[in-house]
């Protein structure tokens, strides 16, 4: 036990993750987006005019506050997601992968490929009318995936799939030997 040496890390020195140039989901992915959003939108406006009509006792004045409500809250949602797929990028690096996203609260996943297990590619109806496709990164001890990169074009997404699973049978390999 003489030999064990723990020499300080200068954390100043390390690499720092938001140098690197992130890419951008493809630009048909906000129709994605918008179309999700449409659909709740739709959902509730129904449910909310159901719920208005069926009520007794609303006067015109219920309907026109919950016209406005609605109507803001779908301008917030649609500044949000504007704000979201902007802020989503990805990266693959020599020894790791990078997905930022987040409107208000940016979050940074950095997966490395040594603690890959497994990587699944998904596409929507419309994403995949649209050429559009989803990788998912699963890592160990988890039942969901730990970073879902969408809106990629579905022979990038193929690409970066194959990519990932060469990376996790290299990786497997070296520590069989």
């Amino acid at each position: 036990m003489d030999n064990f040496i723990n020499e300080p890390i200068d954390t100043a020195s390390l690499p720092r993750f938001e140098e690197v140039k992130l890419n951008p989901l493809q630009s048909s992915y906000y129709k994605v987006i918008l179309f999700n959003i449409a659909v709740r939108y739709l959902i509730a406006g129904i449910v909310a005019g159901c719920a208005l009509y069926f009520v007794e006792g609303t006067t015109q004045a219920y309907w026109y506050i919950a016209l406005v409500l609605y109507i803001v809250l779908l301008l917030f949602s649609l500044f949000i997601s504007r704000i979201s797929f902007k802020n989503k990028g990805f990266a693959y690096r020599t020894h790791d992968v990078i997905y930022r996203s987040g409107a208000i609260a940016i979050s940074t996943v950095i997966v490395p490929y040594n603690r890959v297990q497994h990587v699944a590619l998904h596409e929507g109806w419309l994403s995949r009318r649209l050429g559009l496709a989803r990788v998912e990164i699963f890592t160990a001890g988890g039942d969901s995936s730990d970073v879902k990169i969408p809106g990629l074009d579905k022979e990038h997404a193929e690409s970066i799939k194959q990519l990932l699973m060469g990376k996790v049978l290299n990786i497997q390999e070296q520590h069989e030997e």
